[in-house]
C-alpha cells in the first residue's frame, strides 16, 4: 500500500454560507498530505503538510482564522504523534505563530519533552529561528465578529458555534502511522484555557498497533473521557472502526455532555469520519488513487476524482525546518 491521509475541518456548526469554502479547504489538504506521500515523506510529514495547509486557510479554526480568547488575543494549540515510535511533540497557549503544528512537530523531533506551553514554547520556538507573525495576521473578520457576539449574552447562540479543530492520520508506505490537531480553541475562552488537541489520547493518539486518531470538539467533554485513546480500546476490543468510534462519542455525550467527531485509521488503511455534531467537513486520500472521498454532512460520503494539486506550503515531506 501506498498510504493514506484522512483530514477533518472541525465538528460543529458549518453554517451554510461556510459549507463549500470548507469541503474545498479539506480535500486539497488531504490531496497534499497524499502527494507528500507518494514523494516518499513520512506518515508524519504527511500529517504536518495537510494540517499546516489547513493552519493557512481562513476558513477553519487553526493558524490564521484562530478564535479569540476572553481579552481578544489568539493563543493556540497542537499536537504531533508518530505512531512508529509513540512520540509527540504539543504545543500550547502559543502565540504569533502561523503554523503551531509545525513547532509541536520541532518539540517532538529536537526535545526530551513532549509539550512546552506559553512562554516556554515561545522562547524554544525563537531559538530555533520560528518566526513569529503580528496577531493581527492571523486575525480574520469573522472571529473577530465572533468574539464580540460572544461577548455578549445570546439565549439563541447553539453551543457547538464555539467548536472547531483541524487535524489529520495518515499511513506510510513502512506502515507507519501518525496523527497531528491544531486549533484556536473556543471563541472567548478564559486566558490560559488549554483544550483536548495538545493532550496525548485526547486531542489525538497514534500507535502503529492499534491505529491513529484525530479529534474535534467539545474539548473539556473529550479529555474527560481520553476520546482518542477510547476509540482505539474499543478498536482492541474487536469494534469495528465505525463502531469504535461511535461507541465513544456516544459514551462521552452519555457521560458528560458535548458532541464531537474524528477521523480514525487503521494499521491495515481502513479509514473512518464520524461525528455526532452537526457537521464535521473531512476528506480522505492516497497516493495514485482514482478516487478523493470526502464528506460535510453527518454520514455523508461522497467521491470525486482525485484532482493534481501542486506542492506548496510549509511541512512538504521535509521534515523540520529547523
Amino acid at each position: 500500500m501506498e498510504g493514506v491521509v484522512v483530514v477533518h475541518g472541525g465538528a460543529g456548526v458549518v453554517t451554510d454560507d461556510r459549507a463549500e469554502a470548507c469541503r474545498a479547504g479539506v480535500k486539497r489538504a488531504a490531496a497534499q498530505g497524499a502527494r507528500v506521500l507518494a514523494a516518499g515523506g513520512s506518515a508524519v510529514d504527511a500529517v504536518e503538510a495537510a494540517v499546516a495547509l489547513l493552519e493557512d486557510d481562513p476558513n477553519f479554526n487553526a493558524g490564521v482564522g484562530s478564535v479569540l480568547n476572553a481579552d481578544g488575543d489568539i493563543e493556540q494549540d497542537a499536537l504531533v504523534m508518530d505512531g512508529s515510535r509513540l512520540a509527540a511533540g504539543a504545543v500550547s497557549c502559543v502565540r504569533n505563530i502561523a503554523n503551531p503544528v509545525l513547532l509541536a512537530r520541532l518539540v517532538m523531533d529536537k526535545t526530551s519533552h513532549a509539550m512546552l506551553t506559553g512562554s516556554g514554547a515561545a522562547e524554544f520556538a525563537r531559538s530555533l529561528g520560528v518566526p513569529e507573525v503580528p496577531a493581527e495576521q492571523l486575525e480574520t473578520p469573522r472571529s473577530r465578529q465572533r468574539w464580540e457576539k460572544n461577548r455578549r449574552p445570546d439565549p439563541q447562540r447553539h453551543p457547538d458555534e464555539l467548536h472547531g479543530t483541524v487535524g489529520a492520520v495518515a499511513l506510510d508506505r513502512s506502515g507507519n502511522l501518525a496523527c497531528a490537531t491544531s486549533t484556536g480553541g473556543m471563541t472567548n475562552k478564559m486566558v490560559g484555557r488549554v483544550g483536548d488537541t495538545p493532550c496525548i489520547g485526547s486531542g489525538g493518539y497514534a500507535d502503529n498497533e492499534l491505529g491513529a486518531v484525530s479529534t474535534t470538539g467539545d474539548g473539556e467533554s473529550i479529555m474527560r473521557v481520553v476520546l482518542a485513546r477510547l476509540v482505539l480500546f474499543n478498536v482492541q476490543q474487536g469494534m469495528s472502526l465505525e463502531e469504535a468510534a461511535d461507541s465513544a462519542l456516544s459514551h462521552m455525550t452519555a457521560r458528560v455532555g458535548g458532541t464531537a467527531g474524528l477521523v480514525l485509521l487503521a494499521p491495515d488503511g481502513r479509514w473512518a469520519a464520524r461525528c455526532n455534531s452537526l457537521r464535521m467537513s473531512w476528506a480522505a486520500a492516497s497516493p495514485g488513487a482514482a478516487l478523493l472521498h470526502y464528506g460535510l454532512e453527518r454520514g455523508e460520503i461522497l467521491t470525486e476524482p482525485a484532482p493534481p494539486v501542486p506542492l506548496t506550503g510549509p511541512g512538504l515531506g521535509a521534515g523540520p525546518k529547523q
